[in-house]
């Protein structure tokens, strides 16, 4: 599985955003699907997991209320919604594709990682 994320960019403290992970190949639906950010002298943590079939979804407690995770199966992309952006959510975004159809929240947990997209919040 090959993966590209795409949206990120330059907003305001309060701001959205939206973030698209387009997944290679056809068998996206077996891959329950991640979000994991990193600051700059940070580790990477997690943000937000979905299963396989968009049924179940999991949230960073830092996020919770604010972001959501979609995935639309028959296009092989996920999504993160990302409203009321904080200067503290400025990281680089990665996707990532864990196959079998629960998630996790560590990166261990996955087996595909894409290249990541820059989000950056101004206060």
């Amino acid at each position: 599985v090959q993966l590209q994320a795409s949206g990120g960019g330059l907003v305001q403290a309060g701001g959205s955003l939206r973030l698209s992970c387009a997944a290679s190949g056809r068998t996206f639906d077996r891959y329950a699907m991640g979000w994991f950010r990193q600051a700059p002298g940070k580790e990477r943590e997690f943000v937000a997991a979905i299963n396989w079939s968009g049924g179940s979804t999991d949230y960073a407690d830092s996020v919770k209320g604010r972001f959501t995770i979609t995935r639309d199966n028959a296009k092989n992309t996920v999504y993160l919604q990302m409203n009321s952006l904080k200067p503290e959510d400025t990281a680089v975004y990665y996707c990532a594709a864990a196959y079998g159809l629960g998630y996790g929240d560590t990166p261990r947990d996955y087996d595909y990682w894409g290249q990541g997209t820059l989000v950056t919040v101004s206060s």
